[in-house]
């Protein structure tokens, strides 16, 4: 199991690999990602790779998690919208971050895994649901931030509708193939969009409508 040494190596890890918001490191450092993860791998929870999660999903490498958490720039004042629920733990990280997270995951089998252990966590200013992430939440926007856990060719515009027009930002994975793709973050101001690319990435792609866990 992990042990509070590996906790600690992780987050030194972090900070080698240019991760400084402290907000950001205290949130991982806080979330137990070991619940997020099949007791097979567990004992690998604190080391810095992805790890299966089932369904052909993955948990994030916490490197990632972290660069796409300070790239989001979040506020306990922001309401934040995360295409791709997956385990869980992107979502626990955001939820100590900011004011309340609306969660979106097209494998219904993995939301229930996921909502269940957040439930446990006690975070409470997380709404979750099934559905077509790339259509996003339409009924609640604007978003003041957006956070996307799986790789489009390019960003939804549906996503950037959706996106605040007053500086809201959107950190997603984009590539033409899985081997091209890059982290971007995309910050609009009224119609324009803004494009950083920050680093090399390798994420499942995205995908439209809800999955048939039954078929899996």
């Amino acid at each position: 199991m992990p042990t509070d040494a590996s906790r600690i190596r992780l987050i030194l890890g972090l900070r080698r690999a240019g991760i400084t918001d402290a907000s950001v490191l205290a949130a991982i450092e806080s979330v137990p990602r070991e619940r997020f993860i099949p007791e097979t791998f567990r004992d690998q929870a604190w080391e810095d790779i992805a790890l299966p999660i089932g369904l052909g999903q993955t948990i994030s490498q916490p490197r990632v998690v972290a660069t796409m958490t300070e790239a989001l720039k979040v506020s306990k004042r922001h309401r934040v919208l995360e295409i791709g629920t997956g385990s869980g733990y992107q979502a626990a990280v955001l939820a100590r971050l900011c004011r309340r997270l609306y969660t979106i995951e097209r494998h219904p089998a993995l939301l229930e895994r996921a909502e269940g252990i957040l439930k446990e966590l006690g975070l409470t200013n997380i709404v979750a649901r099934a559905g077509d992430g790339m259509a996003g939440w339409p009924e609640l926007a604007p978003f003041d931030r957006i956070i996307v856990t799986a790789a489009p060719k390019e960003a939804p515009q549906a996503l950037l509708d959706q996106l605040s027009p007053d500086g809201g930002i959107m950190v997603i994975p984009m590539g033409r193939t899985a081997d091209s793709q890059h982290l971007w973050r995309l910050t609009r101001n009224g119609e324009e969009i803004a494009r950083e690319k920050l680093m090399a990435v390798r994420f499942v792609p995205l995908l439209p409508g809800v999955a048939d866990d039954t078929k899996a």
